[in-house]
């Protein structure tokens, strides 16, 4: 990452992208693509139409969600703004510092939401009431 990049502010990445006759490829390496080192990686899928994922905020966690398939839409909320970003390119992601509310929806067919994280899973680290992230914040 360059030096400009805001670690504690919401950014759209641009990934790198070979374009090639053969069919193209994009790729993401630590530190230089993504501001942490990636401590692990889900995926979501077959979401059902009309439904929701996400609703919730981290106390440490950092991520990178990028649509490898069809498309999303990812809400953020700071509690100074509410901010909307349809997904729908497999080499643009959306980095997510600790401490933003987000939630994803807008599922098209077949969508396929990869999200990288700074740290392994812990309950402990998630705030899944609204409530208290804005008391938080």
């Amino acid at each position: 990452m360059d030096n400009s990049f805001d670690y504690t502010k919401v950014n759209e990445i641009d990934l790198p992208k070979i374009i090639d006759e053969r069919g193209n490829l994009s790729f993401i390496e630590a530190p230089s693509n993504i501001p942490f080192e990636i401590k692990r990686v889900y995926w979501i899928y077959d979401v059902p139409g009309g439904e929701k994922r996400g609703g919730h905020a981290y106390k440490n966690l950092y991520e990178l969600i990028i649509a490898i398939s069809g498309s999303f839409d990812v809400t953020i909320d700071t509690g100074k703004e509410i901010k909307k970003f349809t997904l729908n390119r497999s080499y643009k992601g959306v980095y997510i510092p600790k401490m933003v509310w987000r939630s994803l929806d807008n599922f098209s067919t077949n969508s396929l939401c990869l999200i990288l994280a700074s740290n392994a899973f812990d309950q402990e680290d998630y705030i899944r009431d609204y409530n208290e992230f804005k008391s938080l914040i």
